[in-house]
């Protein structure tokens, strides 16, 4: 197997770039402060933004503890995004913190973007997407009503389990425009068919290098080949759910390091990325429950003892993350 490229180039954070190679280990796909979208405005929710930094304070400083580096916080626009959290958070722990662009899956979209001052209605085309997150990369992200402030280092979005819905489509798209105009990476929560979505995403010009494939360790991921392929179309495999043992749709840890070790073998080792979706403070919804040291702490230290070697642990804790988000 080839030596990893080392990444060139820097990468957006909430403190402004940083070079890739100060990234350290990444944890990608996480949430910081994650609210259920409006629930900030039910009479009966109560978001204390004191406790919450106390709270997300101690767990990045336990991510760095563990050997962590950089956590992106991968849940877009609408999910509770707070910019000045993040900022406040990435000086008091020195975690690099990478904010994320994007919306989606269609369920999850408030009605602006359902249905535009059209006659008759209709969803918003990808343009439309790519311009809103092309900006909140290029120009900063928008703090509401107040200003825009600091740029987002990932474009991601999330399709809807059943199949991608023709809205979901056109943010996808959208999505792939926006990364590649900006020399951005994006994710992509597949839906249903992750070989077939890769598909419409590459289609739209985006190197399959900066381009993440999550929820790649869910069973009927597995079943279809979908790790596999995905791999070999170049584009980066998210096992993403790590230390969540609990969910008959996901494979267990055990299952995952065999995961891992198949892809290793198969060639794949510079195309895996691991994380856990965990979410430090959860609002109005329930998180999994799952510690950002998860990967660090239980999942790296079994898969090395199923077989995994260090200089394929390091190219999947460090190397992968980097190349996927400044590019090589």
């Amino acid at each position: 197997m080839a030596e990893a490229s080392p990444a060139t180039g820097t990468v957006n954070t909430v403190l402004g770039p940083v070079p890739a190679e100060e990234l350290g280990v990444v944890a990608v796909h996480e949430s910081l402060l994650s609210v259920y979208p409006g629930a900030e405005y039910g009479y009966d929710v109560t978001i204390d933004k004191a406790a919450i930094f106390d709270t997300l304070k101690h767990k990045l400083t336990a991510f760095k503890n563990a050997g962590g580096g950089t956590i992106v916080d991968s849940t877009g626009m609408f999910h509770g995004r707070d910019v000045y959290l993040y900022e406040s958070l990435a000086k008091a722990t020195g975690v690099h913190v990478i904010a994320s662009t994007g919306q989606g899956p269609e369920a999850m979209l408030g009605g602006y973007f359902l249905t535009p001052q059209t006659n008759p209605p209709t969803p918003w085309p990808a343009e439309k997407f790519a311009n809103l997150f092309t900006a909140e990369v290029t120009e900063g992200m928008v703090v509401p009503r107040i200003e825009r402030r600091a740029s987002a280092g990932l474009v991601t979005t999330a399709g809807t389990r059943a199949g991608l819905t023709e809205t979901d489509e056109s943010l996808f798209r959208g999505a792939a425009r926006a990364a590649a105009s900006t020399d951005t990476a994006a994710s992509f929560r597949y839906g249903a068919d992750a070989a077939a979505e890769l598909e419409i995403i590459l289609s739209e010009g985006l190197d399959q290098s900066r381009v993440l494939i999550g929820g790649l360790d869910r069973r009927q991921a597995v079943d279809a080949g979908y790790p596999d392929a995905v791999a070999e179309r170049g584009a980066f495999v998210g096992i993403d759910h790590v230390g969540v043992n609990d969910d008959e749709e996901l494979l267990r840890d055990d299952e995952r390091v065999a995961l891992v070790l198949e892809l290793v073998a198969a060639g794949h080792a510079d195309k895996i990325i691991l994380s856990s979706n965990s979410t430090g403070v959860a609002v109005a919804h329930k998180d999994n429950g799952v510690a950002y040291t998860a990967v660090l702490e239980q999942f790296i230290p079994a898969a090395t003892a199923a077989g995994l070697s260090d200089k394929d642990a390091r190219r999947i804790l460090v190397d992968n993350p980097r190349t996927l988000l400044a590019g090589k």
